[in-house]
């Protein structure tokens, strides 16, 4: 709105109306204003979820300081998407079909996560939404994701091709603009992974096949993050912290992806249009620092489904839009050993119960942060035979963050390292 206002004057030659056009300008712009609605709305969107009483349920389940966060608001995740979507809608080209399909992913999620937080806090009914009706929201918004990247002439990009070595000098020859099936492959050196490549058993149909696989690919992606990042939101901070670092990394990749002359020098896809998702990255990091102000330790608020899904699914839909999603596994480190801990306890447990009839842990609770915060040596520690002593829950989470930025260092040192 402000873009094509803006736009207008610069027209008209109004002082200072150019600075629109500049993609670091808007982007630091969505940074600020975000980061001011999210501390502003906060504590307004706090204050009316106390006086509707819309709070936490705890279990006790024997960890330090657990019952001190019953009756917390919940659904604390509208902050967030308020902060993401307001900086988006007034800074980004709304008429760009990458900043449309990320206002698409905050908005379903957003209401997939505020129905089962509904279902939870008001209708009292512990279960939430079914687990069915969560997963078919998902693949749903993974089709809308696949088939519009699929159908839309606007999501192209040019692959670089050949490498040409004039003296001292190296230039990066590029395609015509083409829609691709393609995808960044971390550590190797001709680093491009083409979908197609998968779909050689079908010849007559390879192109058909290709995209079919591609939207099953984005269906899994945007399924497996989203619900990662919902298990990581079980400590204070940890799962907008986690998000914030992950969202510098994106928009990085965001940028260097759109500016011609940076995917040269890292041989990378150029991928045109893509450079509006950097304002998007901006809102997104803004929205979970200034969530933070509420959320870190002790919160004052939790984001709830609400937002939880909500980041996670931006978190993948963007990585696939610019085409990054095998660097997730990087990246999203911490939300997958959380996702993967749980997997790996709940298949030992049933696996050991039926050999035994006795069902044994891994660890001592799951997701992972919470085997850190439990007493005792069972599960590994009792293995390692390691007396351990219980972490407080901020350390947890520091430490969770220190691991997400190495993390993301990595993945941006991965277009380099090959």
């Amino acid at each position: 709105m402000l873009y094509d206002l803006f736009h207008y004057l610069d027209q008209l030659d109004f002082p200072g109306a150019g600075m629109v056009h500049y993609i670091s300008f808007r982007s630091a712009m969505a940074l600020i204003l975000s980061l001011i609605l999210s501390t502003i709305t906060g504590r307004r969107i706090i204050e009316a979820l106390q006086k509707q009483q819309i709070g936490e349920t705890i279990r006790d389940l024997g960890l330090e300081g657990q019952m001190q966060k019953k009756g917390t608001p919940t659904m604390g995740g509208i902050i967030i998407i308020i902060a993401i979507v307001v900086p988006v809608l007034l800074l980004a080209r709304l008429s760009n079909i990458y900043i449309l399909l990320m206002l698409i992913t905050t908005v379903w999620l957003g209401t997939l996560g505020f129905i089962d937080d509904y279902i939870k806090v008001i209708r009292k009914n512990k279960d939430g939404l079914s687990g069915k009706l969560k997963i078919v929201a998902q693949v749903g918004l993974g089709l809308i994701v696949g088939l519009t990247i699929y159908l839309s002439p606007n999501v192209a990009m040019r692959e670089n091709v050949e490498i040409v070595h004039e003296g001292e000098k190296t230039e990066i020859v590029y395609s015509p603009t083409v829609k691709s099936t393609q995808t960044t492959l971390p550590f190797f050196k001709n680093n491009n992974l083409d979908y197609r490549d998968l779909a050689s058993f079908m010849p007559n149909h390879r192109t058909a096949v290709t995209w079919i696989i591609f939207v099953l690919i984005t269906i899994f992606i945007v399924t497996a993050v989203s619900n990662g990042a919902n298990l990581t939101d079980g400590l204070d901070g940890l799962a907008a912290g986690s998000s914030a670092i992950i969202g510098v990394a994106l928009g990085i990749l965001a940028y260097v992806s759109s500016h011609l002359e940076y995917a040269a020098y890292l041989n990378i896809m150029y991928i045109p249009g893509c450079e509006e998702l950097a304002i998007f990255a901006s809102a997104f990091i803004g929205a979970c620092i200034g969530f933070l102000w509420y959320n870190a330790f002790p919160a004052q608020v939790f984001m709830g489904d609400t937002g939880s899904l909500t980041l996670g699914g931006i978190i993948a839909v963007f990585a696939i839009l610019i085409h990054k999603e095998l660097l997730l596994p990087i990246l999203c480190g911490v939300f997958l050993a959380e996702s993967v801990s749980v997997m790996v306890q709940v298949a030992y447990f049933k696996c050991t119960k039926k050999r035994t009839g006795t069902g044994k842990r891994i660890f001592k609770m799951t997701p992972l942060h919470h085997h850190f915060q439990k007493a005792g040596n069972a599960g590994i520690d009792a293995i390692i035979q390691r007396p351990f002593v219980p972490v407080p829950e901020s350390k947890i989470v520091v430490r969770f963050w220190l691991i997400g930025i190495i993390l993301a260092v990595l993945v941006i040192a991965t277009l380099k390292m090959r």
